[in-house]
């Protein structure tokens, strides 16, 4: 049983007692009070179907976040590595070639496709070796 058909018996109750409503203080009473009821029932119903709807449109914009994110975040491309690598093109092929920090370390990198091997080296934006710092250690 709803609210509103709670009210409803209240209200039909209160009727079926006939109490004066324009003599009677008690009577006066009991009908404001069961207006107000009335008016509080419609709406809690109105805020429930309020919850509701917004729910739905909740999970479907839900939905079309996990649809986004799957575009931005694309987590298949097989690499584990996290952001430590990066793709550069095979110049013989033109496959795609994963430069990861072992590959650095190693300083070549081999085609996974052709199989050439490419030596590599770390230059800056405009083409020069990055400076290696110095660290000031005193033993």
């Amino acid at each position: 049983m709803t609210i509103s058909e709670k009210v409803a018996y209240l209200k039909g109750l209160a009727e079926g007692l006939n109490l004066d409503t324009e003599k009677s203080k008690e009577g006066k009473l009991i009908s404001v009070m069961i207006g107000i009821l009335e008016e509080l029932a419609m709406s809690v119903e109105d805020l429930e179907e309020n919850a509701l709807n917004l729910g739905e449109e909740i999970d479907v914009l839900s939905d079309d976040l996990a649809d986004v994110e799957e575009v931005v975040f694309d987590e298949d491309d097989g690499m584990d590595c996290g952001d430590d690598w990066f793709e550069v093109e095979c110049p013989t092929c033109g496959a795609d070639i994963v430069v990861d920090d072992e590959a650095l370390a190693e300083g070549e990198v081999e085609c996974p496709s052709c199989g050439t091997r490419y030596a590599m080296e770390l230059t800056d934006e405009d083409g020069e070796e990055p400076e290696e710092e110095e660290t000031d250690e005193e033993e």
